[in-house]
């Protein structure tokens, strides 16, 4: 049984990406508001209005959601969940229901009406232990039938593709890896003649570990991309995929995403969804 689909501050990008994943993944979509919890020491009455205040708003929030989904082909669930704050609570129910994916919007997508200060976003990048999709602020049609893996031959990078794939098999997309070489400008002839043969050599090593990761993947038609420019901005400005799938740092506890620079700027630039994967081991 494939764990839900878990939606979390659901502005309508993250439902709308949500939904999708979970009908193409053939997985249940559970949509989440996380309230604040009574504080142990609270402040009387003022903190059991202030709650009570936040947990009709929660269940507005809901509402509005379920509007949004209606007519889902897969099974949609609601549940309102009370905790210090909406990462931890979505955390806690993202391991207790074992989900395979948790989808939140950027900031801007998120309600109108929040619950919580700060981005909810980026502090679930900070230990998930699923991978985390994160809608970007204007969400694009998912119509361009091919799934984007930001591919580097590391540990963080196999286990992207490995998610990836399963995507790619549940759609019958293909898969495009794509590996940035990141190209400077050098300030004299000597140092421009390094550079190059420098690229050169790079270029023939990421060529090699993307055909042989291509040739690891069954079942998936699997091609490639070696774009020269900037890392973030050659990846955000991606527009020939439907989802881009990256890894998160490569250092830390195993099965677990750790937010790194390129995967930070990332999720705020990208044109397209953006799939953080925790590390395989």
């Amino acid at each position: 049984m494939t764990g839900p689909v878990l939606v979390g501050v659901p502005g309508e990008g993250a439902l709308t990406l949500g939904r999708w994943m979970a009908e193409k993944l053939d997985a249940p979509l559970l949509i989440a508001i996380v309230h604040p919890a009574p504080a142990a020491v609270g402040s009387g009455r003022v903190d059991a209005e202030w709650v009570a205040d936040r947990h009709r708003a929660a269940q507005r929030l809901l509402d509005q959601a379920r509007a949004v989904v209606a007519g889902a082909v897969c099974d949609v669930e609601t549940r309102m969940v009370a905790s210090s704050s909406a990462a931890h609570g979505l955390h806690d129910l993202a391991e207790e229901v074992k989900a395979t994916v948790i989808v939140v919007g950027s900031g801007r997508d998120a309600p109108k009406e929040r619950l919580f200060a700060g981005s909810t976003a980026h502090r679930l990048l900070s230990g998930s232990s699923c991978p985390i999709a994160v809608a970007p602020p204007t969400m694009p049609e998912l119509s361009q039938g091919r799934i984007g893996v930001a591919y580097v031959d590391t540990p963080d990078g196999r286990a992207a593709l490995a998610e990836a794939a399963t995507l790619a098999r549940r759609t019958g997309s293909p898969i495009r890896l794509y590996t940035v070489v990141a190209a400077g400008d050098m300030p004299t002839p000597f140092w421009r003649d390094s550079e190059r043969a420098f690229l050169e050599t790079a270029r023939e090593t990421y060529e090699q570990a993307l055909a042989n990761a291509a040739a690891a993947v069954p079942d998936v038609a699997v091609d490639w991309r070696i774009p020269d420019g900037d890392v973030v901005h050659t990846l955000a400005d991606l527009d020939d995929v439907d989802v881009l799938y990256c890894g998160s740092r490569g250092y830390g506890p195993t099965r677990r995403v750790l937010l790194g620079g390129v995967s930070s700027r990332l999720i705020r630039r990208a044109r397209r969804p953006v799939v953080v994967v925790p590390r395989s081991g």
